[in-house]
């Protein structure tokens, strides 16, 4: 923890002003490397480990109970790259969910999620290095041997042409029946980031209100695997303009359906495009090595940003497509002899250019007929 004001001893209790609870400090470290030295307080100013809080947090704020305070949250970027992990032994499979559950915990950056069709685990960072950091600790902390696959880009699909189309749901089963009917416009945002706007126009009860709920949820739904990829649907707006109904066989899933039919109708005739997610990059360089650097990042579909001076040495500013730069700081290291460093963040999503996005399509079809 970092102090700001006051002091907090060991075995005094803290009240967590984020979660509305207090927690005891049963014991404070500060960290010397590798070393840990016991200390019995710390002050405002001092940063050091603190042992004992079960429900805390990264980003909560610790206080006194009768003077609360809550400071700003922090901001954690979204994560960009994926891979799949596995152990190598089912034995282990326990462990490792446990492993990745705490390592979740420890950093909001870092995110664990299940793919249903798949049946792989997913774990999702900032970077190569960050996934990489959390399987050595895996192996350090947990004593578990994991394997991990090809490292995946966070894809998004997206429209660039408003289109006016429909779905049916229509089923006779020889009791009642199910009946949805929509009719929608979509169209992409105008700025882009905004995610999936639904808009509901309906005029004249031609939907029944009860109704209008499980269209969005079928747009949602559907929009979770593009047409061209799988990818999610991103930054497009869905209007709701007309429809009917049955008074009998209409139902919320024959309307959810109808909606998710006619957004993947939709958006094959929209125009669909591939996103990729840009990093903003900043890179610190001695000037005898500035120009293999931005001579690399030319190669890799950067766009120099800006170039600045700090005494002696280049700040290259730029944003690269984050499917270019995998294990950019050992490319990195080659390049300058060690002597270069560098920051990235995510961004925004930009088009991928049509020959790279062929190849993504084709791979997905291919991996799905293999499936098949």
């Amino acid at each position: 923890i970092r102090m700001y004001s006051g002091k907090i001893n060991t075995g005094t209790y803290v009240y967590n002003a984020t979660r509305r609870l207090k927690e005891k400090v049963t014991k404070m470290v500060r960290m010397h490397a590798n070393r840990q030295e016991i200390i019995e307080g710390i002050s405002a100013g001092d940063i050091a480990a603190v042992i004992g809080l079960k429900e805390t947090k990264t980003g909560d704020t610790l206080c006194k109970e009768e003077n609360p305070i809550l400071m700003e949250a922090m901001r954690f970027p979204e994560p960009v790259i994926q891979e799949a992990i596995e152990p190598k032994t089912k034995q282990d499979q326990e462990k490792l969910g446990l492993a990745l559950h705490k390592l979740e915990d420890e950093d909001p950056s870092f995110r664990v999620t299940y793919n249903q069709e798949t049946g792989q685990t997913i774990i999702c960072g900032m970077g190569q290095l960050h996934l990489d950091i959390i399987i050595d600790r895996i192996l350090r902390e947990f004593n578990v041997e994991a394997r991990v696959g090809e490292p995946q880009v966070a894809y998004r699909e997206t429209i660039t042409k408003k289109v006016h189309t429909s779905g049916k749901f229509i089923q006779q089963t020889g009791g009642h029946g199910q009946y949805g009917h929509v009719v929608i416009e979509i169209e992409p945002q105008d700025i882009p980031g905004k995610g999936i706007e639904f808009m509901d126009k309906i005029k004249s009860g031609a939907i029944p209100k009860e109704f209008i709920p499980s269209v969005k949820q079928g747009i949602l739904d559907s929009a979770k695997s593009g047409v061209l990829a799988g990818y999610p649907v991103t930054d497009i707006k869905v209007t709701l303009v007309d429809g009917s109904f049955h008074e009998v066989d209409s139902s919320e899933l024959a309307f959810k359906m109808a909606a998710s039919i006619a957004l993947s109708d939709g958006l094959k005739k929209a125009h669909p495009v591939l996103l990729e997610p840009i990093m903003d990059m900043e890179i610190v360089v001695p000037e005898e090595y500035m120009g293999s650097v931005i001579g690399d990042l030319n190669s890799r579909r950067a766009k120099i940003v800006s170039l600045s001076v700090r005494q002696n040495l280049r700040t290259i500013r730029a944003n690269v497509p984050l499917a270019e730069i995998f294990d950019y700081a050992t490319i990195l290291r080659s390049l300058t002899q060690g002597r270069a460093s560098y920051t990235m963040e995510p961004s925004f999503y930009a088009e991928v250019p049509s020959h790279i996005a062929e190849k993504i399509i084709t791979g997905f079809t291919s991996d799905s007929l293999r499936r098949v």
